[in-house]
């Protein structure tokens, strides 16, 4: 009988850890340990990189089960950061993305799709310039557990292509899309 409820409390050890893994966690942008970058040709000749410095966002994540995980982030259009501040002006007015009018973009996942247990695709809606079009990231898990100070963290990285005709923004040349780079970590709540 002694051994029977050592294995018994064993089994409930071990099976502890992952329980307490699937978690809802919020996006650690106070830390500064999260960022969403964007890169767009000019002309055809080069690429323009930039960032937007605020945004938030949370997701809930089951590494166990993947497909049930979700999403959802809120971007401030009017913090488009390109490192030029005339540039800034020109794709935040209202030839480009008209932050003036529609200051937030939106992403809210309906579907995870997972490829293997690091890599998988995050299927949502995304509203941009007024206009909501479904969109898929391809993610990858970069790393998830405790951190030093006694809580849960996990981190991912995406990458996705929008094309800025489906959101009704005006196509200059060969800037017909944009490139979107997503490195976000969260802290569990």
């Amino acid at each position: 009988m002694r051994k029977l409820l050592c294995s018994a409390a064993l089994t409930s050890i071990m099976l502890l850890p992952t329980q307490l893994f699937a978690a809802d966690y919020k996006i650690d942008t106070e830390g500064a340990h999260a960022a969403i970058n964007f890169k767009v040709s000019h002309l055809g000749f080069s690429f323009i990189q930039g960032r937007f410095n605020t945004f938030e966002g949370t997701f809930s994540f089951d590494p166990n089960k993947m497909e049930a995980s979700k999403v959802e982030v809120t971007v401030d259009t009017l913090s488009l950061d390109s490192n030029h501040a005339e540039r800034d002006k020109h794709l935040k007015g209202d030839r480009f993305i008209d932050a003036g009018k529609y200051s937030n973009a939106k992403f809210v996942s309906t579907k995870i799709t997972p490829i293997n247990d690091k890599e998988f695709t995050i299927t949502g809606d995304l509203t941009l310039h007024g206009t909501t079009k479904q969109i898929d990231i391809d993610a990858d898990l970069i790393g998830a557990g405790k951190d030093p100070w006694g809580g849960n963290r996990a981190g991912f990285q995406g990458t996705t292509r929008l094309e800025l005709a489906d959101f009704g923004i005006p196509v200059v040349g060969a800037s017909s899309y944009v490139l979107m780079d997503f490195q976000i970590e969260g802290v569990s709540q």
